[in-house]
């Protein structure tokens, strides 16, 4: 019997993927929106009943007035822009540095054996600890607020990049190296794209910690930011004020999410 018989004799069937209903497709956000309206519900009535004491949990329709009220201010949309400015930048600064060294670290054992006792040191240190040395060094200004946010998601992002850069299978690298790269070549055309989706996956972790470092930025030194305005709220006891200022945090976070999900999309095609 020829090769080819045997071969269309044993082959697998071919299996039809069908796509799913769009009902299908939908079927899990709906559960989703229907259990978050009912907890709205329930939390509503339970306020409303007495239940619960408005001063230590306002209804969620009072935070939406205070929402509306802040929005006709003009106040609401310079709070969040204010904060989303502050962690972009102190992102991208610390992306910036933490990208490239991560990749020589990972890449050359002796200048991570220079570094290491360094990095050691910033790894356990939260982003509250530098408040201090921050207002002493940039004073009150953007520039403190940008430190902060850098010092927060700085280390942690170096050490995601490090370790993207060592799961790099060490056979393509010694193929490389075999075939004639240096090690510029090696970085920039095996490393880079084999530790690009892990790496990306931990910035994406980050950027939600660097939300944390603003807003423990804005709550110690701040004229404006969602931080400032829970501080704000708590002294002039607005608990209103404060539970929009954390419902704005968490709505932002999804938002910079998303955008960070199709910017990521657009550089790994192939996880979409």
């Amino acid at each position: 019997m020829k090769a080819g018989a045997m071969t269309a004799k044993y082959a697998p069937p071919m299996v039809s993927v069908e796509r799913q209903p769009r009902w299908r497709r939908l079927k899990n956000p709906l559960i989703s929106l229907v259990s978050f309206g009912a907890l709205l519900l329930i939390w509503e009535g339970a306020t409303g009943l007495g239940l619960i004491e408005p001063l230590f949990l306002p209804a969620p329709s009072q935070i939406a007035q205070r929402a509306i009220q802040m929005a006709e201010q003009g106040t609401l949309l310079g709070h969040i822009v204010a904060s989303t400015w502050r962690v972009t930048v102190g992102f991208l600064i610390a992306s910036l540095v933490a990208i490239p060294l991560g990749i020589i670290l990972g890449f050359s054992q002796t200048s991570r054996a220079i570094f290491d006792p360094i990095l050691s040191f910033l790894r356990p240190l939260p982003s509250m600890s530098w408040i201090p040395l921050s207002l002493l060094w940039f004073g009150i200004g953007e520039s403190q607020k940008y430190s902060i946010v850098f010092m927060g998601a700085f280390a942690p992002s170096l050490l995601y990049v490090i370790e993207a850069t060592k799961s790099v299978d060490p056979l393509l690298v010694k193929a490389a190296q075999n075939l004639g790269a240096r090690p510029r070549d090696v970085m920039i055309e095996v490393i880079l794209p084999g530790s690009l989706p892990q790496i990306l996956s931990g910035l994406k972790v980050m950027l939600g910690i660097a939300w944390t470092c603003v807003i423990s930025a804005e709550l110690v030194a701040a004229r404006e930011g969602l931080g400032f305005m829970i501080m704000n709220g708590k002294e002039y006891f607005q608990t209103d004020t404060v539970v929009l200022g954390m419902v704005l945090i968490s709505v932002t976070v999804m938002a910079t999410d998303l955008v960070f999900r199709f910017f990521e999309r657009r550089i790994l095609p192939w996880k979409a």
